[in-house]
């Protein structure tokens, strides 16, 4: 059976609004990458690999470069919401498209989820004292109608935040710099690599894992592909322009921290970022409590935008209920799905279990992005939509070696965790293709 063949049959139903443009579209994608992590994983970064901390970001950033080259690849050629359970149910068929979707799902909604408890904790307590869990609630909501009120209208409110963390970031580069000028800190920390655990190439290695989880986030824009005006033209621009921005962001941040605060305390601290603050001083450490509620807002806002458009491609495919195809007659929104995700998120907020699932985001992914590399490749026999980008073929190769790679250095325990998430995506995409199976022969009497 050739690709052509395998196509999902789409039924008709309302098109989304193409409003993105690739201003927009790069703001989305730098937002996303540019979210809550980075605020608390410059300290772990550090204690696993050392005081040169922005080798292991450099690393990540090459490695989050090959995989999103295939996803620029697909965007282009297939530019519609699904996104990788798309990509993965033309290349291998309906029951890997419902795999790989469901696991984009689970890290969505428990990404949402968490960082929605993130939000109603320890930064949120710095100016106010409320209970968590009607937070987290009335913050998911908000959230959702955000999503619901339109894409242009939650891609600008992205703009704003955007600017808002990339400034407080900005910052954080300036303070260290300020500290270097007046003979402070110590800059040959900037060359060490390694740690009594570990050797160097171990140590940056490991730190890579956790550097990887702070690129990741350009993989959502692809369910908005649908809403993009030229997403041939747009997406490779704005992809790549966001991730070079992020990892030039990024390397100076982790320069700044590296230089302004030993080691150990860096790696001891939960807020990192926090203690360059404390370091150079005259800066209120209000402020960088307020960045970060901006900077887990806007993670939360983007991802829930994902899995809402994620969860109405797949249904679109047939890959889920019919219902979450429902969009806003005006907006143009999908509101079935934004409301399924949503729910999903608040259940998680509020039973506690998202601290043990969270973990659980990096592998979820990584099969993803493995998947998501070998559809390119099986994928080249169809053409696709005329003029789209091509990745060098040697790209998605390495992309889906570098997940591999990465796989083996996440703890058992995480693994665990991952397989049982797995285990029931498995589980569901059987009955969703058996079923899915049986319609098709009963149209076909």
């Amino acid at each position: 059976m050739t690709v052509r063949e395998q196509r999902p049959a789409v039924a008709s139903r309302p098109a989304l609004q193409r409003v993105l443009t690739t201003p927009l579209l790069y703001f989305f994608i730098l937002g996303d990458v540019l979210g809550a992590g980075v605020y608390v994983l410059v300290g772990q970064i550090a204690d696993e690999s050392g005081g040169a901390v922005w080798v292991p970001l450099l690393v990540a950033l090459a490695l989050a470069a090959l995989t999103a080259a295939s996803y620029a690849e697909l965007v282009t050629k297939y530019p519609r919401a699904g996104g990788a359970s798309h990509y993965a149910a033309r290349a291998f068929g309906p029951f890997a498209g419902f795999v790989t979707g469901f696991c984009m799902l689970a890290a969505g909604v428990v990404s949402v989820a968490a960082l929605a408890r993130g939000f109603a904790g320890a930064y949120l307590s710095a100016f106010v004292t409320l209970p968590g869990g009607w937070v987290a609630v009335v913050f998911l909501v908000a959230l959702a109608l955000v999503n619901a009120w339109g894409i242009k209208e939650s891609t600008r409110a992205n703009v704003v935040a955007t600017v808002v963390e990339a400034g407080g970031l900005a910052v954080v580069v300036a303070l260290g710099a300020w500290l270097l000028l007046r003979g402070e800190g110590d800059p040959g920390r900037l060359t060490r690599l390694g740690t009594p655990e570990h050797g160097a190439a171990a140590a940056v290695l490991s730190g890579s894992v956790l550097a990887y989880y702070s690129f990741v986030g350009f993989e959502t824009s692809v369910n908005v592909a649908e809403e993009t005006r030229d997403p041939r033209r747009s997406y490779p621009r704005a992809l790549f322009g966001a991730l070079a921005t992020a990892g030039a962001v990024y390397v100076l941040v982790g320069i700044a921290a590296s230089a302004a605060v030993p080691t150990g305390r860096l790696a001891e601290s939960s807020g990192p970022l926090l203690e360059v603050v404390h370091a150079a001083g005259g800066v209120p450490p209000r402020l960088f409590g307020a960045v970060a509620l901006v900077a887990v807002a806007n993670g939360a806002l983007l991802t829930g935008i994902m899995a809402s458009r994620l969860a109405y491609g797949m249904a679109r495919d047939g890959l889920l209920p019919g219902v979450l195809t429902k969009v806003l007659p005006g907006r143009r929104t999908p509101w079935a799905a934004i409301a399924a995700t949503t729910a999903l998120s608040v259940l998680l907020a509020l039973t506690g279990s998202v601290d043990t699932l969270a973990a659980t985001l990096v592998l979820l992914l990584l099969v993803v992005f493995f998947l998501v590399d070998t559809a390119v490749l099986v994928l080249r026999r169809d053409e696709g939509e005329p003029a789209h980008f091509r990745a060098p073929a040697v790209l998605p190769v390495l992309g889906a070696v570098s997940c591999v790679v990465l796989a083996t250095r996440i703890e058992g325990g995480v693994w665990l965790r991952g397989l049982a998430v797995l285990a029931v995506a498995v589980v569901l995409a059987a009955l969703a293709t058996a079923a899915r199976s049986r319609r098709g022969t009963t149209s076909g009497r």
